[in-house]
């Protein structure tokens, strides 16, 4: 009976760790803080939530407070440099950029801008991540680009593997949020 016993219990507890799985995913690995702002720049610059979430999923890890070596700052990590070009285009004269609505903005603003302005989800992530001036010159590269619009070959390992990181975590919050633009579903 100790035998039948033990299986018993591995098996009540294997379907209890299947089933609370996923709502430990959602609440530690893909949450979906700030979900306000995000929803609302997603639907003001027309962007897809989930790719919102995973990039700052990627840049900060939800750390409102993070800051690169290279001086990008907040959620999505925006530089001085960044933020101050996208103020003015704006018409922005005062602001945070550690304030979540702030970066949440800046940086949802500006991913529509590169998606605009590259024609193509990889490019513009690229662009996000190593800057516009690099990928400009990439795509010009035909070692790098075969069409000058998609990049066959990402240069940096540090932008190669950001774009990897990106589209995992995408997936992800499609599995586990679908359609979170979806105002009426729960988060939780």
């Amino acid at each position: 009976w100790n035998l039948i016993s033990v299986i018993i219990f591995i098996l009540l507890f294997s379907i209890m760790v299947i089933k609370t799985f996923p709502l430990l995913e959602k609440k530690y690995i893909y949450p979906v803080k700030y979900s306000d702002e995000v929803l609302f720049y997603c639907n003001e610059y027309n962007l897809d939530a989930n790719l919102v979430f995973s990039v700052i999923k990627t840049e900060s890890s939800f750390n409102e407070r993070a800051e690169s070596e290279k001086g990008a700052k907040g959620l999505m990590q925006i530089t001085d440099n960044t933020a101050e070009y996208i103020a003015k285009l704006l018409g922005v004269i005062e602001y945070d950029v550690y304030l979540p609505k702030t970066n949440i903005r800046f940086g949802c603003f500006y991913l529509r801008l590169l998606l605009d302005k590259f024609g193509s989800e990889k490019t513009a992530l690229c662009a996000y991540n190593a800057g516009e001036g690099n990928v400009a010159k990439w795509l010009k590269n035909n070692q790098y680009s075969i069409d000058g619009v998609e990049l066959s070959f990402i240069p940096y390992k540090e932008t190669e593997e950001y774009i990897r990181k990106i589209y995992k975590s995408w997936a992800k919050y499609e599995k586990l949020y679908g359609n979170i633009l979806d105002k009426s579903k729960k988060f939780e």
